[in-house]
């Protein structure tokens, strides 16, 4: 045994588990949006939900992801506890199919043609495709099917350096030594499998190590079952500590379930194995040395046949795991969904994280727009409880702020696309622009209840002046969602001009205040507050108008440093487009605005 060889096997090793993970996070960046509306989609049907969470696992190779989505989506309200049951035994036996991969190890090359499925020949296969996608990128989503391909080829040539090393290192005896003492002891075994595992974080990886091992040809079945058994416990453990992490009751309940159903899974190991040995059925394979496939397949049906007898118990370890977590005693808060959904269980696959996200901010929006729309409403007929209830609104708005804020600083070292990463430099910017929308409803509403609280009423000019521009403002808030809701750059594009509008308008509407204040028209009480509440109409406008230069600047990420040559020329006649929508927009609500006015210059005792 030379220290080269031991090199070798680490850096094998190494090799093995990059290319494990970069295979993984690309399953995962690719179809997380689609995993996460199949998990929606799941019945109260457990067969169904085993199904689909084997059929989940199988794709993105890791039993963790699964289990952590789905411990996300029950904690977000998207599932129940009792739906996840299935899933997670799914999962567990889904994450099998990675050995089964890996047991082309074991394939012959007898036929000229089977050559290409022997991993000797796959890893370059897959690096080479992997490489041409990445470099060429002629598709939306080459990149992340290339870092799949090169993940794939990495976890190969990882397998073949450590089968080479252990080749060599099986001369030394060292290797038929550790096996027989493990064939002997299996607590040993057990345990040896449970802290690798917990170690790796990965029940894949674990087998994976062991099947590379299994080449050096001492590695008996007597020796390995044990191992298989203890990879169960030390994966599970791993993956209750993720599901607890700032997690609802709910979410824990589902690593606790995972944990109980692992060490339920052992004992029926231990079990079968004892009753088989003493009935002899065991003796053909117990001292025979085992290769990658038998263990592949060992695992296999130690998974299968675990998920077919405690399947049908599934409601007593519900039971139980409502016994161990308790309750979680929170405020009720309509947002409560919005809120569990913002959950760092949902970090390892960006797509649900940031969709969590939008549903957040799309939450923030609404509230913050009922809140201008009814707050303009109040400066006409002020009612205490509407304005008490857009009190309590801005409350949530702010919660909702505060928490999508910190999910966003959190998740942002965790994003490797630069996709990803456009996406949250947008909601980082909108997160600050709802809540200031939310802000300037409730000065509207303090300028009303400072009408109500003097007992001065508006003009009857002034309301119908307001009646013009919040006709204006409404179809610019129309614009700011669709710019947001749906990504429409037509939307986001016509905010601009309008909100110019807006300025002409208010800037009309300031001068003809003051003409009402010089011929005794207007209280000076009363145009305080009319003025402060056009300033505020005035700023929810400016904020419109961010909102479609995020989104503008999501699909041309050019424009996120260029923003203020961007406003300048269009603001400077540099864009037809924009000055055409402008022309029209000020020809249609600017006459309509002065066509008010001159009705009650007309009649000045209204």
């Amino acid at each position: 045994m030379s220290f080269f060889n031991v090199l070798t096997l680490f850096g094998g090793l190494a090799m093995f588990l990059y290319g494990m993970r970069l295979m993984g996070d690309g399953l995962k960046e690719s179809s997380s949006g689609t995993l996460k509306k199949a998990m929606e989609m799941v019945t109260n049907n457990p067969v169904k939900a085993f199904l689909l969470g084997l059929g989940v696992t199988a794709i993105i190779q890791s039993s963790t992801a699964t289990i952590v989505i789905t411990a996300g989506l029950v904690a977000a309200g998207i599932i129940t506890f009792k739906q996840s049951l299935g899933i997670v035994i799914g999962a567990n036996v889904g994450t099998t199919v990675t050995g089964q991969i890996i047991r082309l190890l074991d394939l012959s090359s007898s036929a000229g043609w089977l050559e290409l499925f022997k991993p000797s020949s796959l890893a370059p296969i897959a690096l080479i495709i992997g490489i041409i996608l990445i470099m060429s990128d002629r598709f939306k989503n080459a990149r992340v099917i290339g870092n799949i391909a090169i993940g794939f080829g990495i976890l190969f040539s990882g397998l073949l350096n450590m089968t080479a090393a252990v080749d060599s290192l099986s001369e030394t005896g060292i290797f038929e030594s550790m096996f027989s003492s493990l064939g002997n002891n299996p607590l040993l075994g057990y345990l040896t499998g449970a802290l690798v595992a917990f170690i790796l974080q990965s029940s894949s990886a674990t087998i994976g190590i062991l099947q590379a091992l299994s080449s050096a040809g001492g590695l008996t079945f007597n020796a390995v079952y044990a191992v298989i058994a203890g990879v169960f416990l030390g994966d599970c453990v791993t993956t209750g500590i993720v599901c607890s992490i700032g997690a609802r009751a709910d979410s824990k309940r589902v690593g606790a379930f995972n944990i109980m159903y692992n060490l339920a899974k052992t004992v029926l190991v231990f079990l079968g194995i004892y009753i088989f040995r003493k009935t002899g059925l065991l003796d053909s394979i117990w001292f025979e040395p085992v290769n990658s496939g038998r263990i592949a397949n060992a695992n296999t049906v130690f998974n299968l046949a675990s998920a077919l007898i405690l399947l049908p118990a599934v409601s007593f370890f519900e039971k139980a795991s409502y016994q161990i977590v308790k309750d979680d005693h929170v405020e009720p808060n309509r947002y409560k969904e919005k809120l569990e959904a913002l959950n760092p269980a949902f970090f390892s696959t960006p797509a649900i994280a940031l969709k969590s996200c939008y549903d957040a901010l799309l939450a923030m929006f609404y509230a913050a727009r009922s809140n201008c729309e009814e707050a303009c409403r109040l400066l006409r007929t002020y009612d205490e409880k509407k304005a008490e209830a857009i009190r309590a609104e801005e409350e949530n708005i702010d919660l909702l702020a505060d928490r999508v804020s910190a999910y966003i600083g959190e998740l942002n070292p965790k994003l490797t696309s630069q996709y990803h990463t456009a996406i949250l430099n947008e909601y980082y910017k909108l997160v600050v622009e709802f809540e200031r929308l939310g802000d300037y409803a409730t000065n509207i509403c303090e300028s009303a209840y400072d009408l109500h609280r003097k007992d001065i009423n508006l003009s009857r000019m002034a309301s119908a002046e307001l009646d013009v521009l919040e006709e204006l403002l409404a179809r610019i808030l129309d614009l700011a969602e669709l710019a947001f809701r749906k990504r429409d750059i037509n939307a986001a594009e016509e905010i601009e001009p309008f909100e110019e509008v807006v300025d002409d308008m208010v800037d009309l509407m300031r001068q003809n205040h003051l003409q009402r204040l010089s011929r005794g028209l207007c209280s000076v009480s009363a145009g305080t507050d009319f003025m402060d509440a056009l300033h505020d109409i005035e700023r929810i406008s400016d904020i419109c108008s961010n909102v479609g230069l995020a989104t503008l600047a999501r699909v041309y990420p050019e424009l996120s440093e260029q923003t203020h040559d961007y406003i300048y020329r269009l603001h400077t006649g540099g864009s037809d487009l924009f000055n055409q929508r402008y022309q029209e927009a000020k020809d249609f609500y600017l006459t309509k605005l002065k066509d008010v006015i001159r009705s009650y210059e007309e009649k000045p005792n209204e």
